[in-house]
């Protein structure tokens, strides 16, 4: 997650969609045992290091 200082937007981007100026990082989300996406980051992470056909035989 990138984020813009001059329009105070989020983006993906390395550079702002509204003003083209540079975005910089941001620092990690804040933990919460809440997480609603947890358990599609965990998923993701598997798929990542053991392959998507590996993580589906599970």
């Amino acid at each position: 997650m990138r984020y813009c200082e001059s329009c105070k937007i989020y983006t993906l981007e390395e550079n702002c969609p509204s003003c083209g100026k540079k975005t910089r990082g941001v620092g990690p989300a804040r933990f919460s045992p809440q997480d609603p996406y947890g358990e599609y980051r965990r998923k993701l992470k598997k798929e990542e290091k053991y392959g998507k056909k590996e993580v589906e035989n599970r």
